[in-house]
């Protein structure tokens, strides 16, 4: 299974979630830690190997062929 990642298709909550990490200077928002790993795009969820939202929801992980 290859997955790619993408931004949230809901628009509104992207750009809600991409004010709170510029407001979090690039680090993601829901993370308590600041520092490499959790700079937006997380190491976490760059390493995830299923489907789905990354923590804080701004991207997601699709299957593709």
């Amino acid at each position: 299974m290859k997955l790619k990642i993408i931004k949230n298709p809901d628009n509104e909550e992207y750009e809600e979630i991409t004010q709170d990490v510029i407001n979090n200077n690039g680090f993601c928002p829901c993370m308590s830690v600041k520092n490499q790993d959790t700079k937006c795009i997380c190491r976490e969820f760059k390493e995830q190997e299923h489907s789905g939202y990354c923590k804080c929801g701004r991207y997601m992980k699709v299957e593709v062929n």
